[in-house]
């Protein structure tokens, strides 16, 4: 006899789910706060949770899930270890914004009566369906850091203190080259045209006050996994052909046959081609040492890109 168990793949997924939230179970039921001197962070991104492990110090124990640059974030799928992290821990880090729906999934599956969450996309009042690359928006990070802040202080108290001072040294110390780096494009270059693959980049050239001209419907596509409009692709080819853009900047993980095309006809154009990723790159680089060498990448290509 045979028998059908699910009849297509949407059933499956149900079935998967279902099988992630019962073994999170088994160690949500045990976990408490205080069980070990140190807090219990799970980051559903590696951003996230680089950044807590600074503003947290010595007092937390960091575990971040997506962590992986040569992988494409946006089709992660999560793991019963993964929902194991989730369901143990003290305070849980998500993106939001659609970015990490799987990681919303398993919280809510195992609920933990101690555990704090937060979600940057909630902290800085983005909905689904809006840009969720938060971290390349340096006022969103500056917003998340301070929620994180407030949340370790929530959960340990009699650190409140050194919480505090931590988080005042990520903004003065660690942040330093990097904001120093932000004002000096800013300063030097705002106004300047870019080009970009997709939508990772537009917090940070509003940040910078850079012009990205390349359609919003491409950047829009390709960072949601869609196919761009032959219009607005070829718009894009004339905009590169045409030198109407000093800087093309490419997500490196998000690499589709229509972005390898752009990239390679800007490269043979002669544009400067300025690589970045959603993943902090190398594994376990610092947020600021990540994105401070990519801001350096792009002020030498928009000082090629404007002589």
């Amino acid at each position: 006899m045979i028998i059908v168990i699910c009849y297509c793949s949407r059933v499956l997924r149900k079935t998967r789910w279902l099988a992630l939230a019962i073994a999170a179970c088994a160690l949500a039921g045990s976990a408490t706060a205080g069980t070990t001197t140190r807090i219990q962070v799970t980051a559903a991104e590696s951003v996230w949770g680089g950044v807590a492990a600074e503003l947290g110090g010595s007092y937390v124990t960091v575990t971040s899930i997506v962590a992986n640059p040569a992988a494409d974030p946006h089709d992660y799928e999560p793991t019963a270890i993964d929902a194991r992290a989730l369901a143990g821990a003290d305070l849980a880090i998500t993106n939001g914004a659609g970015y990490d729906p799987w990681a919303t999934k398993l919280l809510d599956a195992n609920p933990v009566k101690h555990r704090l969450t937060v979600e940057a996309a909630s902290v800085v009042g983005v909905s689904t369906g809006s840009n969720p690359h938060l971290w390349y928006s340096p006022a969103s990070v500056d917003r998340v850091a301070s929620a994180i802040t407030a949340a370790l202080i929530d959960l340990d108290p009699t650190h409140r203190a050194a919480y505090a001072q931590q988080g005042r040294s990520f903004r003065s110390r660690s942040l330093h080259d990097y904001s120093a780096t932000l004002a000096s494009i800013r300063t030097t270059y705002a106004g300047a045209r870019i080009g970009a693959s997709e939508s990772i980049v537009a917090p940070l050239a509003a940040a910078l006050k850079l012009r990205v001209v390349t359609p919003a419907g491409l950047l829009r596509a390709v960072s949601e996994g869609a196919d761009p409009s032959a219009k607005d692709v070829a718009s894009a080819e004339r905009q590169i052909t045409e030198h109407q853009i000093s800087v093309w900047i490419e997500n490196i993980q998000n690499a589709t046959p229509d972005v390898e095309r752009l990239t390679t006809l800007a490269r043979k154009s002669g544009i400067p081609v300025v690589s970045v990723t959603e993943t902090p790159s190398p594994a376990g680089i610092t947020f600021q040492a990540w994105q401070t060498a990519q801001l350096v990448a792009l002020k030498t290509a928009l000082a090629r890109g404007n002589a």
